[in-house]
């Protein structure tokens, strides 16, 4: 990662998604982006890949498509289009920074693990390019805020880019309240809360009487423990939070090292 800022006026800036090439959030970072920098490139996938985590292609050909100047698509993961973007489509010269969203959707707590958003983001992490992953919290059938994002997200690229300490293997996940631009309170930094996908199953049986199953959103969550992500979105925050990819838990492993000498 680098020691120096990083200077946006000239920088190599890749965004990617999970929602898709044609989604709205990614027409909304491109022209955040396009106010930072000139050198902006599009790499994303070619249908939403939500849900698909840190997922990669490994037992079938990818296909990229070019779509235009610096725009491509490609029919695989969002981790798959980091990979080609920066192997492949950019292999002259690596992106400076890598920005990815903007999902429809909060991706908060144990989201990040799920979140095709956050995934293309750990990928630049593992490649050795500052990420940054960005998402709209939306909660199911309420309209996006899509100015609320293009309003604030430039501020919090700005700072980054300027002040972060950008330590290996981590990322940035940043998450915008879905309020009007002018109800948001400031930024914080914080810690991951916690909410779990995947506790309302809902079964049901097809015409030919096999049975069949929905995840359906409902999630438990804990949004009053102060200083996570969730707490602070909750209270009108854009939440700032840096996450960690090496997953070693250090005081197991003193303790494991005591056990297998």
């Amino acid at each position: 990662m680098p020691a120096m800022p990083i200077d946006l006026a000239t920088a190599r800036i890749l965004l990617s998604n999970d929602d898709g090439i044609d989604a709205p959030g990614l027409k909304v970072l491109e022209r955040i982006a396009r106010s930072l920098s000139r050198d902006v490139w599009i790499v994303a996938p070619e249908r939403e890949q939500s849900g698909a985590g840190h997922s990669l292609t490994l037992r079938q050909p990818l296909r990229i498509r070019k779509l235009g100047p610096k725009r491509f698509a490609v029919d695989g993961t969002p981790t798959d289009c980091v990979l080609l973007a920066v192997n492949e489509i950019m292999r002259d010269r690596r992106p400076t920074l890598l920005l990815s969203g903007v999902n429809h959707g909060g991706n908060m707590g144990e989201d990040m693990t799920y979140s095709g958003t956050v995934a293309a983001a750990m990928e630049g992490t593992l490649i050795d390019v500052p990420s940054i992953a960005f998402s709209l919290a939306t909660v199911n059938g309420q309209k996006p805020l899509w100015d609320t994002a293009a309003t604030h997200l430039p501020a919090v690229i700005r700072a980054l880019a300027n002040g972060a300490a950008w330590p290996a293997n981590t990322l940035f996940n940043v998450n915008v309240p879905n309020l009007p631009a002018e109800q948001i309170h400031g930024i914080k930094a914080t810690a991951q809360g916690q909410r779990k996908l995947g506790g309302n199953i809902v079964g049901a049986t097809d015409p030919r009487g096999r049975p069949y199953y929905w995840i359906g959103p409902n999630r438990d969550e804990d949004a009053e423990k102060p200083g996570t992500d969730i707490w602070a979105v909750a209270r009108g925050y854009i939440a700032v939070t840096p996450a960690f990819l090496n997953l070693t838990h250090r005081p197991a492993l003193a303790e494991l090292e005591e056990l297998f000498p």
